[in-house]
């Protein structure tokens, strides 16, 4: 049976960071693979937000690097600046979505940029889809538990 579980790989590619004004860069989610085989051609980054001081300029850009910037240092991709969040934005969410990237652009990752005044990120989740192959494999480092039911009545959890 498929379910979004199997079409869908999820990753936490940014932990919480305490209030500060300092840029967060995300781990990178990679493109080219889905669970060792295949590819995914769309990503969803959903970034999460705590407490936003007053006067705080929040976005959120990606970039993308054909080996994880291992030579091929990490770009900005064009068009992809999201934001930024008004001061009374607090624990509200931030989502860019990524379709069919470029080749060159196999690894994509995000940067939270935080200027002026504080800014609380409560995390980053990555959500790739649209796989070459299935059933897709979570990462067992970030998922912990994953469960699909079908049509469950009423009764113990």
């Amino acid at each position: 049976m498929q379910n979004e579980l199997t079409q869908r790989k999820y990753t936490r590619v940014m932990n919480a960071v305490a209030a500060g004004t300092t840029d967060q860069t995300s781990a990178s989610v990679n493109m080219g693979s889905a669970g060792g085989s295949g590819g995914f051609t769309r990503v969803v980054f959903t970034a999460l937000f705590g407490t936003l001081t007053a006067n705080q300029v929040t976005s959120m850009r990606a970039q993308g690097s054909l080996d994880d910037g291992v030579v091929d240092a990490f770009s900005d991709l064009e068009g992809t600046l999201v934001g930024p969040m008004a001061d009374d934005d607090d624990n509200q969410i931030m989502i860019l979505e990524i379709n069919r990237p470029r080749d060159e652009h196999k690894f994509i990752r995000v940067i939270i940029d935080r200027a002026t005044a504080n800014a609380v990120i409560d995390g980053v989740i990555a959500e790739q889809s649209n796989s070459r192959q299935m059933p897709v494999t979570q990462d067992a480092t970030t998922v912990m538990h994953a469960k699909t039911v079908a049509a469950p009545a009423e009764g113990t959890p």
